[in-house]
């Protein structure tokens, strides 16, 4: 039976490998900003990247780009756009048909690398990829599933060839529940989040939180807005402060969604966001009420008060509308 499924899915989507799908490419050609951003975030301080007088000593006569850097020249937005000139097509066709078929579950098996060359400051790049092999279905202890190879090429604007990558995933058939099953785990008792350590710094964030306020510390000296708490302020090194009320109104600077390993008692996939918050300062908070899929940065968001569980309740954010909404709920 196995042998046949293998054999139909795979007739399925033979016309989908070895399919060379591109090109994609760079926003902006190699800068010494960027170069400089990336090393300062990833602490990388090879003096080859961007010590001129000690590249006098090497072949290299510009800035030259780190080799991880490889992926990211020619990577999507911030809202999920490729540079101008870049293909349309989807080079992953072939995991939404497993998807289709039931073999929703996917994860990353392994990432191969490698570097042919430094690219150097000035360069344009883009990347072309190939899903070039699908094995007959394999059973593994995540369950049967299909494991797929593809190949990433990474070029300059003359199509040489500076990096490449062969990645392969494991795409695999999810348990069905059983009608009635009880749930893994049911039995154990459920793991709760561990309570925060009130001090004489942040006790009024977590009182405010249980009066169904956001609370903001404001320096008594300049009245600059600060959060987390703190007990100096850093604009003037003060040390008196009080507290404003948040509106509870903001929008998403930036977030990220974890769907892997599930750590209790957190709900799965979990979006994690900065939130830009209208008064001028950012704080940190689970999303609720959408969708990962419909997760946007800029988006406008307000908060969503939250007994996440007995005493301890959290500014959880989410779409406008989504405080009213959880207001009818509790009153229904």
């Amino acid at each position: 039976m196995s042998d046949n499924v293998s054999v139909a899915i795979k007739e399925k989507v033979a016309h989908l490998l070895n399919r060379r799908v591109g090109p994609y490419n760079s926003w902006n050609p190699v800068s010494r900003t960027q170069v400089w951003q990336w090393c300062t975030a990833m602490g990388d301080n090879n003096p080859l990247y961007l010590d001129d007088e000690y590249r006098q000593d090497t072949e290299f006569d510009d800035v030259t780009a780190p080799p991880t850097m490889m992926q990211m020249w020619s990577m999507r937005d911030a809202q999920g756009n490729y540079a101008p000139g870049s293909t349309d097509k989807n080079p992953y066709e072939l995991l939404s048909v497993l998807e289709d078929n039931g073999y929703a579950g996917i994860m990353a098996v392994s990432y191969d690398q490698t570097f042919h060359r430094y690219l150097q400051e000035g360069e344009r790049v883009h990347h072309y990829t190939t899903l070039v092999n699908m094995t007959d279905l394999k059973t593994t202890g995540m369950g049967k599933g299909f494991f797929v190879t593809e190949l990433a090429e990474f070029l300059t604007e003359d199509d040489e060839k500076f990096a490449e990558a062969v990645i392969t995933y494991f795409q695999y058939e999810t348990p069905k529940k059983q009608p009635g099953a009880k749930k893994p785990g049911s039995d154990i008792q459920k793991i709760t989040r561990v309570h925060p350590v009130e001090n004489y710094d942040n006790a009024h964030f977590w009182q405010g939180l249980r009066d169904g306020e956001l609370l903001i510390q404001k320096c008594d000296s300049c009245a600059t807005l600060r959060h987390p708490p703190q007990p100096m302020c850093s604009e003037c090194q003060s040390l008196d402060w009080g507290t404003i009320a948040a509106s509870g109104k903001g929008s998403i600077y930036t977030y990220t969604v974890m769907h892997y390993p599930e750590i209790p008692p957190f709900d799965y996939p979990n979006a994690i966001a900065l939130i830009d918050l209208e008064e001028g300062v950012r704080i940190a908070t689970q999303l609720t009420d959408i969708k990962p899929n419909d997760i946007k940065i800029g988006m406008d968001v307000e908060m969503v008060l939250t007994e996440v569980q007995d005493d301890m309740t959290l500014p959880l954010f989410g779409p406008i509308g989504s405080a009213a909404k959880k207001k009818q709920e509790q009153q229904s």
